[in-house]
């Protein structure tokens, strides 16, 4: 009996399911909490996992020096934590940015003005209760909207998304390349292959992988934001066929940071090399030579460097043999002497361990 007396008042108020809402009153609410769904248990702490490596990266690498390629040629040393630590800051900034968004929703009727609303119970304050409503579901209430909600703050969202894979896709392709150098060896797995017809190889295919899939979420990240906030007048379906997509593109993403992390866990530094390159380049301290001789007012410094470096190659005993020749203070000319490409790190070990210890 109680059973019946529920379904038949489910059936007395069963016109009242849908009262005076347009289907994007129910669709704008759900993608708001969708996403807010996926950000607070997915998104988010999959970027942690991906900073707290880099961090790690960071920490353990802080000293250890590597030479820099500016315009793909040798430049001023750096370590190969503080490259980590660069990568590391950005997507602090990157993460602050997407956690910020505030996912908005409205539900306001057919054209957002309350119409149906007030012709059936006109002494009602709809927008408080709309208020009340949207705002008891943790989305943001939104008092302006045409039939649809904007979708502003999905594509602010979905930028904020995409500028994290930009770096991402920046950092995969240098760590591509330092592997490609030997600066990098990585762990291998029992039973994978690297090379269906060259067995000594380990490609570095967890970066390739998370280049690739992060491409393809931009891109669709990308046209997310740009088509989403566009209606024709005050509705037209071209945004319903394009937010099926919202998974994919966020699924893509999920993707590229898993391979990424796995990619991270694998490498392990090849120090030898990087003193072998660092060793190789002497011409980096034309650097530091050209602007101590500055600060004591010699001449033509930078044309002098220019001279003894640009397109020859340049020894220890050249470039220690220039610096003897200098009319510079004892105590300079000494610090100058016992510089060597892997200790003219500046001030990079300190950086890196600086963000480190303030994660």
């Amino acid at each position: 009996k109680a059973q019946t007396a529920g379904m038949a008042d489910v059936h007395r108020h069963a016109e009242f399911f849908h009262f005076a809402c347009t289907s994007e009153d129910i669709n704008n609410t759900a993608h708001g909490l969708m996403l807010a769904g996926a950000r607070r248990e997915v998104v988010m702490p999959l970027l942690q996992r991906v900073l707290r490596r880099l961090l790690d990266l960071t920490a353990e690498l802080a000293e250890q020096p590597m030479l820099s390629h500016t315009h793909g040629q040798t430049a001023s040393p750096t370590t190969l934590g503080k490259e980590f630590a660069n990568v590391a800051h950005r997507l602090q900034r990157a993460m602050a940015a997407i956690e910020s968004v505030e996912l908005s929703a409205k539900m306001n009727g057919a054209v957002g003005n309350y119409n149906a609303h007030l012709a059936a119970y006109p002494e009602v304050d709809w927008e408080a209760f709309a208020r009340r409503v949207v705002e008891s579901l943790g989305l943001s209430f939104n008092p302006y909207t045409i039939q649809i909600e904007p979708h502003d703050a999905m594509a602010e969202l979905f930028d904020a998304v995409a500028r994290a894979n930009t770096l991402l896709i920046d950092l995969s392709r240098d760590i591509w390349g330092y592997i490609s150098w030997g600066y990098f060896k990585q762990k291998t797995k029992a039973g994978e292959i690297g090379s269906s017809t060259m067995p000594h190889k380990v490609n570095p295919i967890d970066f390739e992988n998370a280049e690739g899939n992060l491409g393809i979420a931009n891109a669709l990240l990308r046209h997310l934001s740009d088509k989403l906030p566009i209606s024709r007048f005050q509705r037209d379906l071209t945004d319903s066929t394009v937010l099926r997509n919202m998974g994919v593109a966020l699924g893509h993403s999920v993707l590229a940071w898993d391979s990424l992390l796995r990619g991270l866990d694998k490498l392990l530094v090849h120090p030898q090399r990087l003193a072998e390159d660092l060793d190789n380049a002497w011409e980096v301290l034309a650097e530091p030579v050209q602007t101590v001789m500055r600060r004591h007012g010699l001449p033509s410094p930078y044309e002098q460097l220019k001279e003894l470096t640009r397109g020859k190659a340049i020894t220890a005993d050249s470039m220690r043999g220039f610096i003897k020749g200098l009319n510079l203070p004892e105590d300079d000319r000494q610090r100058l002497l016992a510089m060597t490409p892997a200790s003219y790190t500046g001030l990079a070990a300190e950086l890196a361990k600086r963000l480190a210890a303030g994660r």
